[in-house]
């Protein structure tokens, strides 16, 4: 990467004050890292400048054709004042990946890491210091060449922007309950299902909505072709314990490959337990329950790292999962890999890199 240009504001906002509400996704920090693409130039130019509006031209292919991609990814300020990241080199080669799939030139994966490590730096002190709280970072790259017509543009712009987050259950660790999709599809196979993209998550919204009008929080979608085998739920993996055997959906093309996802399954191994990443039919899943051998559900991402499952809904038939608590598995999950991020624990997997 060329040596990135530094244009730091002259009116910086009030942050919050340690106890204030932080909302996901509301409040932005002061700046952005900004670098530019064309065909035959490469990408160049990466400065960090005051965050502010986009200009773009009504007709830039990202508002028609949907070519653009994004990442989730986290930095947390550890109890020595210190500020770190998470496997940010997985998110850069999943960003390479998504790419790679919509026709986009490739943000070389160590400039990736470098243009996160360096707007973290230069935003040091919007990382919050209260025990669950984080700086959300959002990598993002869209389609810029102003055309009217089905084509990968010739211009682009990658960007990242930062908002200081909250807990992400500020009440606690609570089991969610889920809504079984049977209707709709999220993924199929050939398509765009394991790679980050704007286009997977518009169409999830229908389901969303069905699931919370019927009291649930979030969506299990099942596979595309047969109806029959779990996939992801909303926006995070899934993963099921059934008679001690951990089961979570393969990643072979419709499935997002998580940061947390793998993290999970490796210290899952690491633990002892046996992972499963068969297809696994969500009738087995409901007979599971009535057998009572489904032991535990939770989901896994970025924003809330774990998510335990309480109730599943299939088709009118309810699951409840260890009687609405959170199992033991799940918290054990939680506290060792928040306590890696945060530093309360050791990392000894080596995937905390440190920023300043």
């Amino acid at each position: 990467m060329q040596e990135i240009r530094y244009e730091l504001t002259k009116t910086p906002k009030k942050k919050p004050a340690p106890g204030d509400p932080l909302p996901f996704g509301t409040i932005f920090t002061d700046h952005m890292f900004v670098m530019d693409y064309q065909t035959g130039k490469g990408w160049y130019d990466p400065r960090i400048v005051p965050r502010v509006p986009l200009e773009l031209d009504p007709a830039a292919i990202v508002l028609h054709y949907a070519q653009e991609s994004f990442e989730g990814m986290k930095a947390y300020r550890t109890a020595d004042g210190s500020i770190q990241l998470f496997r940010p080199d997985r998110n850069a080669a999943r960003f390479h990946s998504t790419h790679d799939r919509i026709c986009m030139p490739p943000v070389p994966e160590d400039d990736f890491v470098t243009a996160v490590k360096a707007l973290v730096k230069t935003e040091k002190d919007w990382v919050p210091h209260q025990d669950g709280e984080s700086l959300y970072i959002r990598p993002f790259c869209i389609a810029t060449e102003p055309h009217l017509g089905v084509k990968a543009s010739d211009t682009y712009k990658f960007i990242i922007i930062c908002c200081p987050v909250g807990a992400y259950y500020p009440t606690g660790l609570n089991p969610v309950k889920i809504y079984v999709e049977d209707k709709y599809v999220r993924a199929t196979p050939g398509g765009t299902g394991y790679i980050k993209c704007g286009g997977n998550y518009a169409a999830s919204l229908i389901s969303q909505e069905t699931a919370e009008k019927l009291g649930y929080s979030q969506t299990l979608w099942l596979d595309g072709v047969e109806r029959k085998y779990v996939e992801e739920v909303g926006s995070m993996n899934c993963f099921f314990k059934i008679d001690g055997t951990i089961y979570t959906a393969p990643t072979v093309g419709t499935v997002l490959p998580g940061v947390t996802r793998m993290s999970c399954i490796a210290l899952l191994k690491k633990w002892g337990y046996t992972v499963s990443e068969e297809r696994l039919p969500i009738v087995d899943v409901m007979k599971a329950s009535k057998e009572g051998k489904l032991e535990e559900v939770f989901g896994t991402g970025t924003a809330a790292v774990i998510s335990p499952v309480g109730e599943l809904r299939y088709e009118g038939e309810v699951a409840h999962i260890n009687d609405g608590k959170i199992g033991e598995v799940t918290q054990k999950l939680y506290d060792t890999l928040t306590g890696i991020q945060w530093g309360r624990l050791p990392d000894d997997m080596g995937w905390t890199v440190k920023v300043c």
